[in-house]
């Protein structure tokens, strides 16, 4: 069989009897052409049965409709269902994603940036806590970052305050004993760090008794279970007999105490009321639904994408009015009460 011809510029120009130069507005600078000579050609690429050849349009202009992202890891829930989210944006948006998984090695991280700018990505995303925000203010593309110091780049983030204080209130609700909240250590930069000071915020106004427990959790199922197995002996050996109100900074982690408590127990204790911090399906599907705080994950993704998108196409302009300063997005939290806080 005869191999198909291409259908290029200079066909199209001919069937529309317009020249190369004006379809080719038509694939760069479409508003330049008035709405009547923008249908002619349209309905010609569809009686042309046109193909847009992607890497000849990338060559003729640079734009490649990529954008970067990099994660710290896929083993927390929040990332996995976050890149999920991301990915979905496409058909909104139309832009692709090339994602890198960081685990927190610095210079790993930046020979990722390094490959992806190669690739001439038009704007980054970025979940990882690694490289300080005023080193990525210095790169040649607009950055938008989820829920990760940001204080020189764009961001989008939950009210972590608020998530802390609405989880201290629920359980404060169930009548606990002692509330504990169980996190990493990490620098008030961080935005994860606001779900500590709301947690002990509202401790403190309304004189509950309370503990932080600050572990280093890895990003591997076996560290967190040997971290959240050491938290539970100290509970059971310290806090017997109380009622205890374990709030945790992710649903993942959570997930895994609800496992050993049900391992041990074969149920829930009375005595342990469990809320997680995410809303990541992982606190739907667990053996008993866990009560958590709901990022919206959904929203946070949709709101970086957006706010990534309007500074890309705003630098495709002949006179880009770049930022002046960071623009930092706050999503309201929303408390899930399921079966883990009776």
């Amino acid at each position: 069989m005869a191999q198909k011809k291409n259908v290029t510029f200079d066909d199209i120009a001919k069937y529309t009897n317009f020249s190369k130069t004006t379809i080719s507005r038509y694939f760069n600078d479409i508003d330049s052409l008035t709405l009547e000579n923008q249908q002619i050609i349209s309905d010609a690429l569809t009686a042309l049965n046109y193909h847009e050849n992607k890497v000849a349009r990338v060559l003729a202009n640079g734009k490649t409709e990529f954008i970067g992202v990099i994660i710290p890891d896929l083993y927390y829930h929040f990332y996995s269902e976050m890149l999920d989210q991301i990915l979905s944006t496409y058909e909104e948006f139309g832009y692709k994603f090339l994602v890198f998984t960081g685990n927190e090695k610095e210079e790993t991280e930046r020979s990722y940036i390094q490959e992806l700018l190669a690739y001439k990505i038009e704007g980054l995303i970025i979940m990882s806590h690694t490289i300080p925000s005023e080193e990525l203010a210095r790169l040649p593309v607009p950055i938008v970052a989820i829920e990760r110091e940001d204080r020189h780049i764009c961001s989008v983030n939950t009210d972590n305050y608020m998530g802390g204080y609405q989880a201290a209130g629920l359980l404060a609700k169930c009548d606990c004993d002692m509330l504990f909240h169980i996190n990493s250590s990490c620098d008030e930069a961080i935005p994860a760090s606001g779900r500590v000071r709301g947690f002990t915020g509202f401790c403190e106004e309304h004189g509950l008794q309370n503990k932080l427990i600050l572990r280093e959790f890895g990003h591997t199922h076996e560290e967190a279970k040997r971290q959240l197995t050491e938290v539970l002996e100290e509970l059971e050996t310290s806090y017997a007999g109380r009622k205890k109100g374990v709030f945790l900074s992710n649903d993942t982690l959570a997930n895994i105490l609800l496992n050993l408590l049900f391992r041990k127990y074969g149920k829930l204790p009375q005595d342990y009321l469990i809320v997680g911090f995410d809303n990541s399906i992982i606190s739907r599907e667990a053996v008993i639904p866990i009560s958590t705080v709901g990022q919206q994950i959904d929203r946070l993704a949709y709101e970086a994408v957006s706010l990534l998108v309007e500074q890309m196409e705003e630098r495709k302009k002949r006179k880009p009015v770049l930022l002046k300063e960071p623009i930092h997005k706050i999503i309201t939290p929303v408390l899930y009460r399921r079966e883990t806080t009776g």
